[in-house]
């Protein structure tokens, strides 16, 4: 990478995204956005030049203000942002009969709103120089699926999806646009859904190479970040060691 060019990671803090980051940061300078600067830290430790790395603490399901906010962030470190990956997510478990408004928003806003806005900043020349060349967005293999009490979480992945391809056709050729949609990885997130052993071992039985792990996702976003996916835009890529094509599970 150029000097000041650097790659844009949300949700940095944990899981899927921390991964992302600690691998990306081999081969490229990293920005660790997330709500959590303690967490952010310890991803930067993680990382493999403590030197190539910058931290952005912002709580992306700040919409309305994030344009200005990135805008400032870049302007403060005099650099520009030419990959960005949206690992940012909130699972967002409820049933329908328990779902409101706030909460809708909130999963919404951090799993796809947030996204557009952030892109929308990144392809403007006055804030980002238009430098931005590659996205991924972390969508879900649920989102061609179905969950009792994943209306919202499974409706926010599904909207990814879709706002992928559109955003890819409208800003080719000049910028690829991609989603990576994960199977079962044990992340903090899917710790907090607190599953007994019985559901664990249920979903074990439908994942015919078993739980993924965070670094395969990790590889992926690697890949469709990188030259040797050049003719790739507009594609969900999925990665969840062939639930979705088990019709016995």
């Amino acid at each position: 990478m150029t000097v000041g060019e650097y790659t844009l990671i949300t949700g940095a803090s944990s899981g899927i995204g921390r991964q992302i980051a600690v691998t990306l940061s081999q081969t490229d300078n990293v920005i660790l956005c997330g709500r959590n600067e303690e967490k952010l830290t310890e991803t930067k430790r993680l990382c493999a030049s403590q030197s190539n790395v910058l931290i952005w603490k912002y709580d992306v399901s700040r919409v309305a203000s994030v344009e200005s906010v990135l805008k400032d962030f870049i302007d403060t470190n005099q650099i520009f942002i030419s990959k960005y990956v949206h690992s940012a997510g909130v699972d967002g478990m409820r049933p329908l009969r328990s779902l409101d408004c706030d909460f809708v928003h909130n999963v919404y806003s951090v799993n796809i709103f947030s996204f557009i806005f952030i892109m929308k900043a990144l392809c403007s020349k006055k804030i980002n120089k238009s430098k931005i060349r590659n996205a991924v967005i972390i969508s879900s293999n649920i989102a061609e699926m179905g969950a009792k009490a994943f209306v919202a979480y499974g409706g926010s992945k599904a909207a990814a999806n879709g706002v992928v391809r559109s955003m890819a056709l409208e800003l080719a050729p000049d910028v690829r646009v991609n989603s990576v949609s994960p199977g079962a990885i044990k992340t903090d997130m899917t710790d907090a859904m607190q599953m007994d052993d019985a559901v664990i071992k249920r979903m074990k039985n439908t994942y015919p190479l078993g739980f993924g792990k965070t670094d395969y996702i990790a590889d992926v976003v690697k890949f469709l970040l990188s030259d040797e996916s050049s003719w790739i835009t507009g594609q969900n890529i999925v990665v969840d060691g062939g639930r979705t094509i088990n019709l016995n599970g």
